[in-house]
């Protein structure tokens, strides 16, 4: 669902669904945030002070994707992306693109972060292998239910920046390439349903069927986005590539 904008309150209302675990927002529960956090049937089980969002938040469309091209206010939003491919401004980049033509995100911001971002190297990639390696341990023999097997254990890294005073987390977690040899960092935002703005408050009930809660990103957070668009750049040469060709396009 599209974004709501408040032109007079200068604020983005961001849809989250609540019930749908196959999509890009899953509700979890958990204590703490060294902790895994486990999948809740939310039509089943109430939410509580350990529920929280989980969002595998985006910077961009692909122009030629004409159902997700109507998921942005910005179709006409365009750059060239590192795969080569043209894609449009979408939730993370379209947060900005608002919150810098409103003036609260000054363009020095922007610049210093285009600044660091372009003075990386390939060695200090998130991805780049002796940073944050996939740990593999040494197969062991063992028997299981009368069958032979070769035991390991895989180990992803997991890194987790907390963006204070909030209880608002980013995490990024290194796995395999599913279609191509290598890693890819996967970056989740991850927040109490508490930060939902909804009429019928959630704790304590299951959801409804297909019920929606908005985020509400205001002058007061919208530093958490500007952040995530910078950690963005470090996953990879690629991401570095595509967060350069946003600020560019945002700022001229």
């Amino acid at each position: 669902m599209l974004i709501q904008i408040d032109e007079s309150s200068k604020t983005l209302a961001v849809p989250v669904p609540l019930t749908s675990p196959a999509g890009k927002v899953r509700i979890k529960k958990r204590s703490c945030f060294s902790k895994y956090g486990e999948p809740v049937a939310v039509k089943q089980e109430p939410f509580s002070q350990l529920s929280y969002v989980e969002w595998q938040i985006g910077y961009d469309i692909v122009a030629k994707d004409s159902e997700k091209l109507m998921l942005t206010t910005l179709p006409d939003e365009k750059y060239m992306g590192a795969n080569g491919k043209t894609k449009v401004l979408y939730e993370l980049s379209e947060y900005i693109y608002y919150f810098y033509r409103w003036r609260i995100i000054k363009k020095g911001t922007l610049l210093n972060i285009k600044k660091f971002l372009q003075n990386l190297k390939m060695k200090d990639f998130v991805d780049y292998p002796a940073n944050f390696a996939i740990d593999r341990s040494h197969p062991v023999k063992k028997q299981f239910l009368g069958i032979d097997f070769f035991y390991t254990q895989v180990k992803y890294p997991s890194l987790v920046h907390k963006f204070a005073p909030y209880e608002i987390l980013v995490e990024i977690t290194i796995k395999e390439k599913q279609r191509a040899v290598g890693v890819q960092p996967m970056l989740y935002l991850c927040f109490p349903v508490t930060e939902l703005a909804l009429k019928k408050p959630l704790l304590g009930r299951t959801a409804e069927t297909n019920e929606k809660a908005d985020f509400v990103i205001s002058r007061a957070n919208i530093d958490i986005f500007i952040n995530i668009l910078k950690i963005f750049g470090i996953l990879s040469d690629n991401h570095n590539k595509d967060v350069l060709a946003i600020l560019r396009r945002i700022m001229s």
